[in-house]
């Protein structure tokens, strides 16, 4: 599996940018123009179990939610989701020295799809950045 960022609080990139958005610091890196692909903790939890389940789930599988975002868009659904400001532009430097090898994912960007998952016709349970968002901080 190539996972993207990962909704979940408690853990990965998502947990390291919460306290930035959560002070209203927050904000798109690197222009924001770059895709990042995400998804859902559950819809992770359940393409590793149709994996499991059915052998024909081999090579690479792209762990990202159907609808692609860009950083701009997932920092405003993040800002939304915390009812704060999430304007601020971060420069690359700062989230490649804060988050190391993870922050490639952020800086340069991938337009990620779920193609093979889709093809063999998994569906997601949360396609919606913001209301996976919303639901992944509740």
């Amino acid at each position: 599996m190539r996972t993207g960022v990962t909704l979940d609080q408690d853990g990965g990139a998502l947990a390291k940018m919460l306290p930035f958005f959560r002070l209203g610091v927050g904000g798109p890196v690197a222009g924001g123009r770059q895709y990042m692909p995400w998804i859902h903790a559950d819809d992770l939890v359940g393409l590793y179990l149709a994996a499991v389940d059915d052998p024909s789930w081999e090579g690479p599988i792209n762990a990202a939610a159907p609808e692609p975002a860009t950083n701009r868009d997932f920092s405003r659904a993040l800002g939304r989701a915390l009812h704060r400001p999430a304007f601020a532009p971060v420069p690359g430097l700062a989230v490649r020295l804060l988050y190391g090898d993870m922050a490639e994912i952020v800086t340069t960007g991938q337009r990620a799809i779920p193609a093979r998952a889709l093809e063999r016709g998994h569906q997601f349970r949360h396609t919606d950045l913001e209301n996976a968002m919303r639901d992944a901080l509740a």
